[in-house]
């Protein structure tokens, strides 16, 4: 009798641990799959987010320019000051006016101003 139970309690450890082998590889390959799947939602986002940004990319440069006849910082203004950069053109001679020490908006032919613009061309 004692043979008999000693021989289902062998039997009922071996299905127990093959239950807990499947049980443990199951576990394994879940995580290898979970894994990956996680890893390529990361490095896809990430991808797209470098490929939106190198197309909207601006530098600011600066530039003398020499004032002509009848010109005034409000034509400059009008060329340069890009809507996405400067609320409005006061903004902008603001700048301009503080780049230059100017005290007032008052130009005069002949002069040398610095004018800040953005361009999307790198120049190096």
């Amino acid at each position: 009798m004692n043979d008999h139970i000693s021989e289902r309690r062998i039997r009922n450890n071996k299905l127990r641990r093959k239950r807990q082998m499947r049980r443990n590889i199951s576990m394994l390959f879940m995580t290898i799959v979970l894994t990956a799947g996680f890893s390529t939602m990361l490095f896809s986002f990430k991808a797209k987010a470098q490929s939106n940004v190198s197309s909207d990319i601006s530098y600011k440069y600066y530039k003398s320019v020499t004032i002509g006849a009848g010109e005034t910082i409000w034509d400059f203004a009008d060329l340069y000051a890009d809507t996405e950069y400067y609320d409005s053109y006061d903004s902008y001679i603001k700048e301009v006016m503080a780049i230059n020490h100017l005290k007032n908006e008052t130009i005069i032919y002949g002069q040398n101003l610095i004018i800040p613009y953005y361009s999307n061309e790198f120049i190096g």
